[in-house]
């Protein structure tokens, strides 16, 4: 056979399985206990409304096999976000038995792999990690004449806000039946754009696939729809930019002696009712209100007077992350501040990279293909998208922000919690808190919603101490979100 026509056989054989499994059995140790569980990683199809498998989805499913009533036990579906990245994030550093070879502060280490996760919430429930079309394994299909969609009609069918939501929707109800799960207290969680993605699905699978759930998980999020633009934007920085400046010992010496939590409530508080008015009025604010929100805005952002004044007091994420550090020849992290870079020049006012994104993908990119392969034994040629080509991506009627509310509306049951790191530069805490505030304007469903900080960035357990704290947290959602047996989903008077 001619080279060509090696090249040629192996290029046809490198594609996905439209409908696999491999089924591997494992123990391991959570909080100090034994458990036993089964790992199985497959694909299963997409259809489209003719029943033809349209695309191949690749997942990860989780579950205790030392527990027998299965009814009871809760069901966790995990998506990540980008859009375009795969499962991989929360699978292998979050919620999964197994985590990333990685220092207390989750910088990478070699040899790169996989170790016990003793905080996996898979003591309390089970978990399925799903990839999106082109993230991970997950691959659009031929059609039944052997040809690929265009560009256009993919991305009708997966490439945009509620296409996402309306085909992932109908792969869980086939996840769920096939896995016998109906009866399974249910949750979703998505992290940074997986947020969106929960939030519209939660309605979703409401509506048209008649699966009510217990609870929603955000990570990270995103807007979800809910527009802050404008001033509200750029005062809900501040707080942000206070912790990180915090971190690093660049704020006063009167507020870098105290504890992080006590600095952020007096700056969340200035931001809210001093410096929100005051970058509201634009070039119509007194001089004398001007010089004062100016000092206070470099004492709290760890910048000088003069980098705020010209900046007509609204600093932007890229002239911080260059900014703070520009004296020490350093650049600060957009996912994490707490990763530094160096750039070419010290001049400019944007780094010329994300240290921590590259740091991540040290460690996350060798572990996953390991881990799958080696210990999961799923054996592809295909390659492991850890952001795969899902762009342009159709943002357009997003209200997944209102799906979500009306969702917890239609459903006593659903309860929301907020997860998010002071760090986080790319979808900061407070935007995160001012999201979960302007979720039920109502004020009706106050109870079922809360929120969670963490001494970290985007992806706040890869901090030791913030895995613990986080998946602890997690757990807690579940156990409180439970209903007692017996207890109807209804309002009473």
């Amino acid at each position: 056979m001619s080279a060509t026509g090696v090249s040629k056989s192996i290029a046809n054989d490198r594609k996905i399985e439209v409908d696999s499994t491999v089924i591997t059995n494992h123990k391991t140790e959570i909080k100090g206990k034994r458990i036993s569980y089964s790992a199985t990683t497959g694909t299963q199809p997409v259809w489209n409304d003719e029943g033809e498998a349209i695309a191949s989805l690749f997942y990860t499913y989780y579950q205790r096999t030392d527990v027998k009533n299965k009814s009871k036990r809760p069901l966790v579906m995990s998506f990540n976000g980008g859009p375009g990245s795969a499962s991989v994030w929360m699978h292998v550093a979050y919620t999964g038995p197994r985590i990333l070879n990685i220092d207390d502060e989750g910088y990478p280490v070699q040899p790169y792999g996989v170790q016990t996760n003793p905080y996996s919430i898979l003591d309390v429930a089970d978990i399925v990690f799903v990839n999106p079309v082109n993230t991970g394994y997950s691959r659009v299909l031929p059609n039944k004449n052997g040809e690929m969609p265009s560009k256009d009609a993919q991305q009708k069918m997966f490439f945009g806000v509620n296409a996402d939501i309306t085909y992932l929707a109908e792969w869980l109800n086939t996840f769920v039946t096939r896995n016998e799960r109906w009866t399974s207290p249910k949750y979703l969680i998505g992290e940074s754009y997986g947020t969106t993605r929960v939030s519209g699905l939660a309605l979703e699978l409401q509506n048209r696939q008649w699966m009510y759930l217990n609870g929603v998980v955000l990570v990270s999020p995103t807007e979800i729809g809910i527009e802050r633009e404008g001033p509200v934007e750029s005062a809900n920085r501040l707080p942000y930019f206070a912790a990180t400046a915090w971190h690093h010992k660049k704020l006063p010496d009167d507020l870098q002696s105290k504890d992080l939590y006590e600095v952020l409530t007096e700056v969340e508080d200035f931001a809210l009712n001093r410096y929100l008015p005051a970058l509201a009025k634009g070039a119509y604010i007194g001089e004398t209100e001007k010089n004062v929100t100016i000092k206070k805005v470099a004492r709290y952002s760890g910048l000088s007077e003069k980098a705020v004044r010209q900046s007509n007091m609204d600093i932007s994420n890229a002239f911080f992350w260059k900014e703070l550090l520009r004296d020490e020849g350093k650049t600060i992290g957009r996912l994490d501040s707490r990763y530094l870079g160096i750039d070419e020049k010290e001049s400019g006012d944007r780094p010329d990279y994300w240290a921590e994104l590259t740091s991540w993908l040290h460690s996350f990119t060798p572990a996953i293909n390991h881990y799958l392969s080696a210990e999961l034994a799923y054996k592809t040629d295909l390659k492991y998208n850890m952001f795969g080509p899902v762009r342009p991506w159709d943002r357009s009627n997003n209200n997944s922000g209102e799906n979500l509310r009306l969702a917890m509306a239609q459903n006593p049951y659903l309860n929301v919690l907020v997860q998010s790191g002071y760090y986080d530069g790319a979808t900061n805490y407070f935007d995160a808190k001012y999201t979960m505030w302007q979720l039920d304007p109502s004020g009706k469903m106050k109870s079922r919603l809360s929120f969670k900080g963490y001494r970290s960035g985007h992806m706040m357990y890869l901090r030791r101490e913030d895995l613990r704290l986080s998946n602890q947290d997690l757990r807690e959602f579940i156990n409180k979100t439970l209903p007692k047996e017996g207890q109807p989903a209804q309002y009473s008077r």
